[in-house]
């Protein structure tokens, strides 16, 4: 047999040589493929705002009332922040609404009365004294809480910790400062049981040397609980598999803890300490309000209670709107400090970058 030019012994030719595209060549194609496959989807994709509105008209009649009232009680109000820059007088015309309109103008001048003010500025101090010590002492709790009631092995144990631990975040403030007025109070059950065994007792709710330490303690005992719901949530959504993956490699509990339930929960942390430090100056009204007199204003003043005194009790508005003004651009500017922060830890935060 014969063989000729180009063909294999057995007679046959092999197949014609494909030239492989260049990665030039390639690119070039992908970039004519793409926009033309992504338009043609969005275009596919896109659904008319009637359709939708038809589609979607229970939930929006749903929200309706919530935006409504949202509107009415949260974005309206702030349109009467302008009286920060008033005089405002609310009897110089026949309404309160009216009388901005008829009011003087006096510039950034409550702003500089502000400033000048001391006793704006022991405010201050005592609102952030309190949010530093309510940051360390009541924001690690609920975090410590959730865990241990998530390393409880009875559900039925569970669930009735839980309970007892978030009834408390149904109480008024007036029933948490009667709670501790009837224990730690000078007339409470310690200071009676002491005096009765030959102690002198103690009245810790008129002390203004530990009233910080006090607020913190109602404030864990009314709030921890609510806390724990967020966390316990979190916790949920943490596969079994990687505890018992850390068991085989030989972890123990707290091992586990560090490696596989912590970095679980640090979104969950980092969200929750950006709301926190945008509360900052927040750190109560009623709360503090109904112990004023016990302890006094130079230890229970904050910047809510000084608004309350300035605006309601002493009639003086322009005044109250301008440190209330103040009070809210730099709890905004925190929250956006602290959302930056966590994502420079790469957390997303409140918000995505």
């Amino acid at each position: 047999m014969s063989l000729t030019a180009g063909s294999r012994p057995d007679g046959t030719r092999p197949p014609a040589a494909v030239e492989e595209p260049t990665a030039a060549v390639t690119a070039a194609v992908a970039k004519e493929r793409v926009p033309h496959k992504a338009a043609k989807a969005a275009k596919a994709s896109k659904v008319p705002f009637m359709v939708r509105l038809r589609r979607d008209r229970t939930l929006i009649l749903m929200t309706l009332p919530v935006i409504l009232l949202l509107l009415l009680f949260n974005y309206v109000p702030l349109l009467g922040n302008v009286v920060a820059f008033q005089d405002y007088d609310p009897y110089i015309s026949s309404n309160g609404v009216t009388a901005i309109f008829h009011s003087p103008w006096v510039g950034v001048e409550q702003f500089s009365r502000m400033i000048d003010d001391p006793l704006f500025w022991s405010a201050a101090k005592n609102t952030i004294v309190l949010f530093g010590l309510q940051l360390v002492l009541f924001f690690p709790v609920p975090i410590a809480l959730a865990l241990l009631i998530n390393s409880v092995i009875r559900p039925r144990v569970r669930a009735v910790a839980q309970a007892i631990m978030y009834l408390p975040h149904f109480f008024s403030w007036v029933l948490v400062v009667t709670v501790f007025q009837q224990i730690f109070g000078g007339a409470g059950i310690i200071a009676q049981t002491l005096e009765d065994h030959g102690w002198s007792g103690f009245d810790l709710m008129t002390n203004a040397g530990l009233f910080k330490y006090l607020v913190t303690a109602q404030a864990v005992w009314k709030d921890a609980g609510w806390g724990i719901i967020v966390f316990l949530a979190a916790l949920a959504a943490v596969s079994t598999d990687l505890y018992e993956a850390a068991a085989m490699d030989g972890a123990g509990r707290w091992r586990r803890m560090w490696h596989v339930t912590l970095p679980a929960l640090r979104p969950v942390i980092a969200l929750l300490l950006v709301l926190r430090v945008g509360d900052a100056l927040s750190v109560g009204f009623e709360q503090f309000l109904l112990q004023r007199y016990a302890v006094g204003a130079g230890a229970s003043e904050v910047l809510d209670t000084y608004v309350w005194n300035m605006g309601i009790q002493n009639g003086d508005f322009s005044y109250a709107a301008a440190v209330g003004l103040v009070k809210g651009v730099i709890g905004v500017c925190l929250v956006l400090g602290a959302n930056k922060f966590a994502h420079l830890l790469g957390e997303q935060g409140v918000y995505q970058k």
